[in-house]
């Protein structure tokens, strides 16, 4: 957080929080006292009463450590260069018993498209935070990128995938693929990606418009954008009308004779966000092309799994991984 004079035309900024991480803040109607909830990658929260100028009044909540007693790595934030010099950040987790003279598989989980930050100096608890450290302790590297079109970055960084969905992000994905590679202990052959919604759109691109993957899972994936909600999609791609170069590049229907590794989707059967058409659709194709692809709808769910059956989805998925990466 930072103070500013107003008077001074922005030139007297000061300072206010120090530690390295995550604050979000709340100022009080007086203007006197700040709320700071702090996190970091290694801190789970701490809330904080400070004075206007940035002095501790005192630390009213510690959050305990959830994990503290199970076997997990730190996380290692890297920034990276798209193709055009932009950073794109990136996270990396390691097994816990790592050991830099053995060779590991690694997974990418990937979203990126518009909405989400996922890279942040945070402590996050999210629906795949688990499942990542998880996976690590099964001896995967798990690796994670922001790409240009993801959230908080600026107009720029968001708008260079505008009309063209599926293909600026793939490239910076692609970068990420590259930097896993640079290291000895990567399995270059044994790499694998997972996403849901967008990210399941981003894998089955990376599982088709590229060669560098062997294994991939998407859920509730958008195949075509012509059948996503219009709100969303003309907004990032514009009509079909203004744009058909654009829709016809990002259809995924037009890749399937390239799936070489295995691919799993999963879809729920009522979703009303990525309607079941999309993969439906896809695996039509792959059966029309006689390509081999794993399919598992879920009856009854809709953009998510959830309750005791998210359970069975993420050892589905677990052992898909296990099984053939």
């Amino acid at each position: 957080m930072y103070k500013v004079e107003i008077n001074s035309l922005l030139e007297n900024i000061t300072q206010l929080t120090e530690s390295k991480g995550t604050h979000k803040i709340s100022l009080h109607s007086s203007g006197l006292y700040i709320i700071d909830k702090f996190s970091s990658t290694s801190v789970p929260g701490e809330i904080s009463i400070l004075n206007n100028n940035g002095e501790s009044i005192g630390l009213i909540h510690i959050a305990e450590n959830p994990i503290k007693d199970f076997a997990v790595s730190e996380i290692k934030i890297s920034i990276l260069k798209a193709d055009d010099g932009t950073d794109l950040y990136c996270r990396t987790i390691i097994p816990p018993d790592f050991d830099p003279s053995k060779k590991y598989p690694a997974i990418v989980y990937v979203y990126g498209g518009p909405h989400l930050q996922i890279i942040t100096d945070s402590w996050s608890t999210g629906r795949y935070n688990y499942w990542f450290y998880k996976m690590a302790q099964e001896g995967y590297i798990v690796f994670t990128l922001d790409n240009r079109g993801s959230d908080n970055r600026g107009l720029k960084f968001e708008q260079a995938t505008f009309r063209q969905l599926g293909t600026v992000e793939v490239k910076d994905q692609l970068v990420g693929v590259d930097y896993l590679k640079s290291f000895e202990y990567v399995d270059q052959e044994r790499i694998g990606v997972y996403g849901w919604s967008y990210g399941g759109f981003m894998v089955t691109s990376l599982m088709t418009r590229t060669d560098q993957f062997k294994v991939g899972v998407g859920g509730g994936a958008v195949i075509d954008w012509k059948y996503y909600e219009i709100m969303y999609t003309e907004r990032y791609m514009d009509t079909p009308e203004s744009n058909p170069e654009g829709y016809e590049k990002a259809s995924l229907l037009n890749y399937v004779e390239n799936l070489n590794g295995k691919l799993l989707l999963v879809h729920g059967t009522i979703d009303p966000v990525v309607v079941w058409q999309n993969t439906l659709e896809y695996a039509a194709r792959a059966t029309m092309l006689n390509i081999p692809l794993d399919y598992y709808p879920y009856p009854g769910y809709e953009h998510h799994v959830k309750g005791k059956d998210k359970v069975g989805l993420y050892t589905k998925i677990t052992n898909y991984f296990l099984d053939n990466l």
